[in-house]
């Protein structure tokens, strides 16, 4: 387990989603800072007072009131209110202070464009599992972010899961894959379930036998080693039933789409990064 952060750092997140939650969650439950070195903004005052009533973190409708005096600032916002986000808190950072961006797209380069000269900055792309405590959590490190920097963000996110750290130039592919990723694999067990009922199948049946394949599959990946195109092929008798069915998905070009939607996803965080 990672080692607890100075008590006297206070930690801001600005915007109060679902990943907020989840690095309040473990950070919390890591040890790493007490509640009250924890400060949540949004503009949605039922969230304030959910991450208060679970967590006993401060919440602040105003972004300048939650950031001021702050060590580190998460910017959990969405990509899209960026440009307006990051000037309005760079009048309120503490000198010195460290700002980790969680935001899909946008790169370290605009993000020093828009704070103030000298800023250090993180950027970091987690995924949803962070909310289970199994997220993964790749990192890349801005012109002015140093070692003690990377220590801090590592403490951070491996209280919710696995982290790496890539170059930037890798980060485009990496939100196509592991941080649209669990979509994905939502996608596959959301049609397995409705084949399993238009099958005769209950739905609770369905689920069970979804999620302990998946869970099983993954186990399966992870323990042997082995490469899923062998795993696959072990699983796929010729003339069988899993034969029948990947006849059926090579007819229908899924190999080929799949891949065109995960670049398309990569496509897009160009787009967001300008």
């Amino acid at each position: 387990m990672s080692a607890s952060l100075s008590p006297e750092l206070i930690l801001t997140f600005v915007g109060a989603g679902n990943m907020a939650e989840a690095l309040v969650h473990g950070i919390i439950r890591a040890k790493l800072l007490p509640s009250q070195c924890l400060r949540v903004t949004d503009t949605d005052r039922r969230r304030l007072d959910h991450f208060q009533a679970t967590f006993g973190v401060a919440g602040f409708e105003c972004n300048v009131d939650g950031v001021r005096g702050a060590q580190i600032v998460v910017l959990a916002v969405k990509p899209s209110v960026m440009a307006e986000v990051a000037p309005e808190i760079g009048v309120a950072l503490a000198p010195g202070a460290l700002v980790i961006s969680i935001a899909a797209g946008i790169s370290t380069r605009r993000l020093e464009q828009r704070l103030p000269k000298g800023t250090r900055i993180v950027r970091v792309m987690p995924n949803m599992p962070a909310l289970a405590g199994a997220g993964v959590s790749v990192y890349c490190l801005g012109s002015r972010a140093t070692e003690d920097d990377v220590r801090l963000v590592e403490s951070l996110f491996q209280s919710v899961g696995v982290v790496v750290r890539l170059d930037e130039k890798h980060l485009d592919a990496v939100t196509a894959l592991s941080g649209s990723g669990p979509a994905y694999v939502f996608f596959l067990a959301e049609f397995m379930m409705q084949a399993g009922c238009e099958m005769g199948l209950d739905h609770a049946t369905a689920k069970m036998l979804t999620l302990g394949t998946i869970r099983g599959a993954t186990r399966l990946l992870e323990e042997t080693g082995q490469a899923p195109e062998e795993l696959r092929r072990r699983v796929t008798s010729k003339g069988g039933t899993t034969a029948a069915a990947f006849e059926v998905l090579e007819v229908g070009r899924v190999r080929e789409t799949f891949i065109k939607a995960i670049r398309a996803a990569q496509k897009r965080s160009r787009e967001l990064s300008g």
